[in-house]
């Protein structure tokens, strides 16, 4: 069975950068980005994630990597 998008099952439209709580939940501990696969988040919004992951992480909202 797939798993509900988060970002579709909640209505959000858009993917903040600012809100790097959130953020955080997509992240794994090594500070990559986790495999759509395994989170469940749709193509559309996986792009979105990615791209407010990667402006967080150039205003250090996120790190690059675990230390």
């Amino acid at each position: 069975m797939k798993k509900q998008c988060f970002f579709c099952s909640q209505n959000l439209k858009e993917i903040d950068y600012k809100e790097s709580e959130l953020l955080k939940r997509f992240i794994s501990g090594q500070a990559k980005i986790i495999d759509p696969r395994y989170t469940g988040v749709c193509t559309k919004h996986q792009r979105k994630l990615a791209q407010a992951i990667k402006r967080a992480r150039i205003l250090a909202l996120l790190p690059f990597v675990r230390m």
